[in-house]
């Protein structure tokens, strides 16, 4: 029995070993994922020592990283900058295989094929043969032609130190530790192809959309001159809508060396397009004949037409607007992209469910499976170089390296449709004549897509550079004013925009737009990364990570809110200013949708950002699954082909005014639709209609049609209500709602009963003992050691990161705070309808606040609580309350007598007080004089907050 198992010990690997061989020779490809022989070089001695002879005693599984594989170094370091990895490395690391090259290989052109790495260099056997710092496309390498067949050691060596590349990419996204890590390793696919000696080497396509035909540069090699033919022959494969196009075959004359074809090939006039709406793809395969031999080659393609009109993009003629996401690499689980086309699909069905057509990739491109999911999902791509700093004439290492990837992605990912747009990179400095002179060159040597200098160049201030196709900007020109009339995105940093931008510093209203910014601009202007406003994290998504990375971050910030017992409040405070961050994010891109002629926006972002301090700015988490907060058909209400529009001056109206808003619907569906049914509605919180209006008319394609006037009297508006405005076209999905706030017009109470102080004086505490109901309005200026500033809108991107880039540049810090947290049913609100989270009718009241710290009051839970962001951590008070004694104090810290000319901020002084003159005002703790006056006196403890190093200077 001992015997025969021995037997099949031997013979079974011997059966496997011959079928491979076997396998292998039904095949031009032999796949090398599976165990590798490995060793870490951190003192770089590999190449001197000559490590390619040598074998390695640990093992390691490839496709895969460092990481996955857990080499490299126990990491201790753990901080709230970013995810953190579990094992780290830096440096050089060996790959050692042993490969078998079949017997049919003989004769032929064979190459190595590496889809995704960093800097590497190759041997086989003793052989250098070569290296590669391609880390956006794929690397490969040319075999020895005369490799015998047989057992051959390949060995591999992969350095991710950088040390190599110019200072200027190593902040981007291709490396950064901030997002996808800085790996170690071979991702993707890896094999050793065999093609006949004379074969097709590359084949571009360039669609020709008006003329149903295509022109395919082919490029050849053959050994010596001869005769020879090329057949094509393409058919749709991914569509229901069936075409297949006539073969053709061209004679061709080759000379030795590298031959470049270019031929002509009709699709026929029933050619499909393909486009967002219909995204049919065509497979062409191209069969070259040399003599006895032939090389087949097969080649996806669209035949589609993207080009600009003015200040619009267009799809095969049709006007179209860009609602683009942000993406910076985030993949928490590897640590690096996906390179699985099933993936990306994922992904792409996903941000399609939330309206999204458009993916910028700020300073990296994706592997080819993100192109391929596009493709089929019909997702216009923005892929960037790993480009981000000053971009100078005489910098050559950085010059050469721009030429040379550029051309590897134009290479690489040029046939596929979805490819539509190209930058060089994010937030260029430096001398715009060298920034626009490439860009030139990149037009003339590929003009199948449009190109950018670079995401916000000198933030904006420059204007368009050269001849760009496209601007992608958050403003259009340099201007010292505080109107924001150069802005084409809605929200700042303080360091960046007086107040914030538009959100934060000026009085809501829906008729705003980027209209005064477009002016003077003949191209299209994309709003760069709009949006980015904070929200708390939601900690059940640590669970989540189960791969590479640890999520520190979110275990320090949990900490820290456990401390100051703020931990039991966490799904609230998470919900309120979630909640918030999608009204904010709504207005954002309704503003970019209200614009005339505008060309899209690229937001930042539907999904967290873990680095750069931490940036929480998703609706959906790190793994791209919802938070909860807003589910995609309510998102793409707002954000789709087509979006009914509702502009009026403002939110907050009394009951003696008429409502007037204009009805306007943005239409980039497919077509101009014929007459439709437009209904618009006012109701009340109970379902019943105030009032109604419809219409009946075009809806055309390309523009913002105006639909007509809505006019409705206010007057049956008997108490103070929340109304909602819906706007739908009839017999389709698009719809939009609008919430306006509606009160009776009435003059500030007089409550004999109810003193207002203004300090915390021995005359307040008298007044306490003898029983009193005090409301405290306590002086700005007096409380602003023990305050925060007022602020409407959530922070933005992280407090860390733009606390310390403002007090460098002696600036404004901003208030940090994210949304109120409430409960509405409290008595308080009884004529002052509000969710639990802040919304428009809070923004004089916020901006007109000073938030008080109440950090020594452990378990207490303000009525109007606002939410600071996770990096200060305080708790903060707006309205709250306190028993004293026999007297009842309530405390506002909003200067209500700045806002009495609005409906909101008399409404609420008046709310105050009638909660206050009713049995409802019972506070149930009780604090003493001392504690009251430590609570405005006190020293605030803060905590220390490092500022996260941004590239981008912001002078």
């Amino acid at each position: 029995m001992k015997t025969s198992r021995i037997i099949l010990l031997i013979i079974i690997p011997l059966l496997f070993f011959l079928f491979s061989k076997v396998s292998a020779q039904k095949q031009n490809r032999i796949y090398l994922s599976g165990e590798w022989q490995f060793s870490l070089d951190s003192a770089a001695i590999g190449i001197k020592n000559k490590w390619y002879l040598k074998n390695f005693s640990e093992t390691v599984i490839l496709p895969g990283t460092t990481d996955e594989n857990k080499k490299g170094n126990k990491n201790t370091i753990f901080t709230t900058a970013h995810l953190s990895r579990i094992y780290t490395y830096s440096g050089a690391a060996w790959y050692k295989k042993e490969i078998y090259i079949p017997e049919f290989f003989s004769n032929k052109h064979v190459t190595l094929f590496l889809e995704r790495t960093k800097e590497t260099n190759v041997w086989i056997d003793s052989l250098f043969i070569g290296s590669s710092r391609s880390i956006l496309t794929p690397q490969i390498f040319q075999l020895p032609p005369n490799l015998k067949p047989g057992k051959h050691t390949l060995t591999i060596m992969v350095n991710n130190d950088q040390q190599a590349f110019p200072q200027e990419t190593k902040g981007s996204h291709a490396w950064t530790e901030h997002t996808q890590t800085n790996w170690n390793g071979i991702i993707g696919k890896i094999y050793i192809e065999a093609k006949p000696i004379n074969h097709i080497t590359d084949i571009q396509i360039s669609p020709n959309y008006q003329k149903k035909r295509i022109s395919a540069k082919v490029k050849i090699f053959s050994t010596h001159n001869e005769k020879a033919k090329i057949s094509l022959h393409a058919e749709t494969w991914n569509t229901k809508n069936k075409h297949n196009a006539k073969k053709q075959t061209y004679p061709i004359t080759l000379h030795k060396g590298i031959n470049n074809i270019e031929l002509s090939y009709y699709l026929g006039k029933d050619a499909l397009s393909w486009s967002e709406f219909d995204p049919e793809l065509y497979r062409l395969t191209a069969i070259l004949s040399t003599g006895t031999e032939q090389d087949t080659s097969i080649t996806n393609f669209g035949l589609r037409e993207f080009k600009t009109n003015k200040n619009q993009f267009t799809i095969n003629g049709i006007k179209t607007f860009l609602r683009g996401k942000h993406d910076a690499c985030v993949f928490p689980l590897t640590g690096y992209p996906a390179t699985e086309a099933e993936e990306w699909r994922k992904i792409f069905k996903i941000v399609k469910s939330y309206g999204i057509n458009h993916y910028r990739f700020h300073t990296w491109t994706p592997p080819e499976a993100a192109f391929e999911a596009a493709d089929i999902e019909g997702i216009y791509l923005q892929p960037e170089l790993p480009i981000w700093g000053s971009v100078n004439t005489g910098n050559e290492p950085l010059l050469s390296y721009i030429k040379e990837t550029s051309q590897e992605i134009l290479k690489s990912y040029g046939n596929h449709p979805s490819f539509v747009m190209m930058a060089l990179g994010n937030e260029l400095s430096g001398d715009s004549i060298v920034i626009a002179h490439i860009v030139e060159n990149l037009q003339q040597q590929d003009s199948r897509i449009l190109y950018s200098s670079g995401s916000n160049n000198f933030l904006g201030n420059k204007g368009r550079i050269g001849k760009e196709d496209f601007f992608v900007t958050c403003r259009t020109r340099q201007s010292t004013d505080s109107t924001y009339a150069r802005n084409v995105r809605a929200s700042f940093s303080f360091a960046d925009e007086f107040d914030g931008g538009y959100i934060n510093g000026m009085y809501p209203s829906t008729r705003r737009t980027y209209t005064q910014a477009l002016s003077g601009c003949t191209v299209p202007i994309i709003g760069h990364e709009t949006g980015q406003f904070q929200i708390l994290p939601d900690f059940k998504e640590i669970n989540k990570y189960t791969g590479i990375l640890r999520p520190a971050n979110l275990e320090i910030f949990k900490q820290r809110l456990a401390q100051n017992n703020l931990l039991k409040q966490i799904e609230d405070l998470h919900f309120a200013s979630g909640k918030f961050a999608a009204i904010c994010y709504r207005e954002d891109i309704e503003m970019a949708l209200r614009t005339p002629e505008f060309g899209g926006f690229q937001i930042l972002d539907l999904q967290d950002f873990p680095g750069q301090g931490t940036a929480l700015v998703g609706l959906l988490d790190a793994f791209m699954e919802s938070k909860g907060i807003i589910e995609p058909f309510e998102f793409s209400q707002f954000c789709n082909r087509v979006v009914p529009l509702a502009l009026f001056d403002k939110y907050c109206w009394n009951n003696d005014e008429v409502f007037l808003s204009t009805i306007k619907i943005s239409n980039y569906a497919e077509k101009t639709v014929g007459k439709q049914t437009i209904n618009a509605y006012l109701s009340n919180d109970s379902g019943d209609t105030i009032a109604k209006q419809q219409w009946y008319t075009l809806l055309q394609n390309g523009k913002l049609n105006h639909i007509g006037e809505f006019e409705v009297s206010l007057k049956s508006v008997k108490k103070s209500t929340n109304l909602t405005l819906s706007i739908s076209i009839e017999g389709t999905p698009y719809q939009n709602k609008y919430k306006i706030w509606v009160y009776p017009k009435r003059n500030i109470l007089q409550k004999q009963n109810i003193t207002i102080c203004r300090k915390i004086d021995k005359q307040m505490f008298n007044l306490l003992k003898e029983g009193r109901k005090i409301l405290l309005l306590p002086d700005s200026k007096e409380i602003e050691k023990v305050s925060v500033g007022g602020m409407f809108s959530p922070d933005y991107w992280n407090f860390s990161m733009f606390k310390s880039i403002s007090e460098s540049l002696n600036r404004t810090v901003s208030p940090g705070t994210l949304s109120i947290l409430t409960d509405p049913s409290h008595p308080l609100f009884l004529d002052f309808p509000t969710e639990s989270h802040s919304n428009w009718q809070w923004w004089s009241i916020l901006k007109n606040s000073r938030p008080i710290i109440l950090n020594n009051l452990k378990n207490y839970i303000p009525l109007v609580q606002v939410i600071d962001n996770i990096e200060r951590n305080h708790k903060l008070g707006l309205i709250f309350e306190f028993q004293m004694g026999k007297g009842k104090l309530l405390i506002c810290s909003c200067n209500l007598d700045n806002i009495m000319d609005k409906p909101e901020g008399s409404q609420l002084y008046n709310s105050i007080l009638e909660y206050m003159d009713s049995p409802h005002f019972s506070p149930h703790v009780q604090i003493s004089e001392p504690e009251l006056f430590n609570l405005f006196n006190s020293e605030i403890k803060n905590t220390e907050i490092k500022g996260v190093k941004n590239i981008t200077s912001y002078e």
